[in-house]
């Protein structure tokens, strides 16, 4: 039942991307906990619809296919939200993917593929959700960025110059929308235990996580709490901040 764990974000409706699993799902789950309608949507529209019936929703959370790239598959993503829940309060822009090489070896193709999805995708999704909270003067988004936005990595350039460019994306559009209600902030990981890290051959990761004050990875939940915090009253003089959930790396 909706709201069981607490009420954060009771009666608020949420969008997530790339909610299907990993710290996505991990963030669906946990603002449905705190009360909220959740419209999961991920690129593989089949297992979103997995990932929301794994939640137990029922009337409260819904699935969506959304390719983040797509502007009218976006607009469709928030349109969706306001038809089946009459509002939306929440968005979440965590779709990502990656396509690790060094400059010598990375195609403009992996180079582009990555920064259209995390940039343009989080540019996408801040328009049409700004376009329906500014009409109701409120409402919170939150777009995930990362450490190796801050720091860069090695074989990243694609990956750490869209986090980065997530960072400034979040400031001006906070400056833009601030005063009409509407809240922009941004949520940094560091190392988190997901199928993507997971891949990581395990000398790198236990080398990444070898560097973190905390000596340890982080998990979804981790970041999902930061998020619900974001989304929440509790963040209510807060916008075009930054915060890093990284165990203390890179402080």
């Amino acid at each position: 039942m909706a709201g069981v764990n607490g009420g954060l974000v009771l009666g608020r409706t949420a969008v997530v991307t790339g909610a299907a699993q990993g710290i996505g799902l991990a963030i669906a789950r946990i603002l449905y906990e705190h009360g909220a309608n959740v419209v999961v949507t991920d690129q593989d529209a089949a297992l979103a619809v997995t990932a929301a019936e794994g939640l137990g929703g029922g009337e409260s959370v819904s699935s969506l296919g959304c390719d983040v790239t797509d502007e009218e598959a976006v607009t469709a993503a928030v349109g969706h939200a306001v038809d089946r829940f009459g509002r939306l309060d929440i968005l979440v822009n965590n779709a990502g993917i990656t396509r690790d090489a060094t400059m010598g070896k990375m195609t403009v193709a992996d180079f582009e593929a990555v920064v259209d999805v995390h940039l343009k995708g989080t540019w996408l999704g801040v328009r049409a959700a700004a376009e329906v909270m500014r009409q109701a003067r409120s409402g919170s988004i939150i777009n995930i960025s990362s450490l190796s936005g801050k720091s860069g990595n090695f074989g990243q350039t694609n990956y750490s110059a869209a986090k980065a460019g997530i960072v400034g994306l979040t400031k001006a559009a906070a400056k833009e929308l601030a005063g009409r209600g509407v809240r922009v902030n941004a949520v940094q990981p560091g190392l988190i235990r997901t199928a993507m890290t997971a891949a990581m051959p395990p000398d790198v990761f236990a080398a990444r996580e070898a560097d973190i004050p905390m000596k340890r990875a982080g998990e979804p939940y981790e970041v999902a709490g930061a998020v619900l915090f974001l989304a929440s009253d509790l963040s209510s003089y807060m916008t075009g901040t930054v915060l890093e959930v990284g165990g203390g790396r890179m402080m």
